[in-house]
């Protein structure tokens, strides 16, 4: 997976950096099929912002979070990239839909 991640007021530190990428590897964990991400790490007066795109076979998506503290911040991030990773993996498992369809235009 490509990974680009970039700071707006803020320098991107190794600790951070690291950081970021221990908390993707959950996404990843979920959802193998990423081709790519970028996170942007913005400091604007005393809010921390996170957020994210994330392009995966079949959808892009994208979060972001605001906090106090830029951690935290990253974690409310991975939270909501990790429930939508897993709502695009259920929709791809879901064929059952389809089937129904069918059923219905054959009768």
């Amino acid at each position: 997976m490509n990974l680009n991640i970039s700071g707006h007021h803020v320098e991107v530190t190794p600790p951070l950096r690291e950081y970021v990428l221990a908390k993707l590897k959950r996404v990843e964990r979920h959802f193998d099929h990423l081709i790519s991400a970028e996170v942007i790490l913005t400091v604007d007066k005393l809010q921390q912002k996170a957020e994210a795109t994330v392009h995966a076979s079949g959808a892009n998506l994208h979060a972001e979070a605001v906090n106090g503290d830029m951690y935290a911040a990253i974690d409310l991030l991975m939270d909501k990239l990790d429930q939508q990773t897993r709502k695009h993996k259920e929709k791809l498992r879901n064929h059952h839909h389809k089937d129904a369809i069918k059923r219905m235009t054959l009768q």
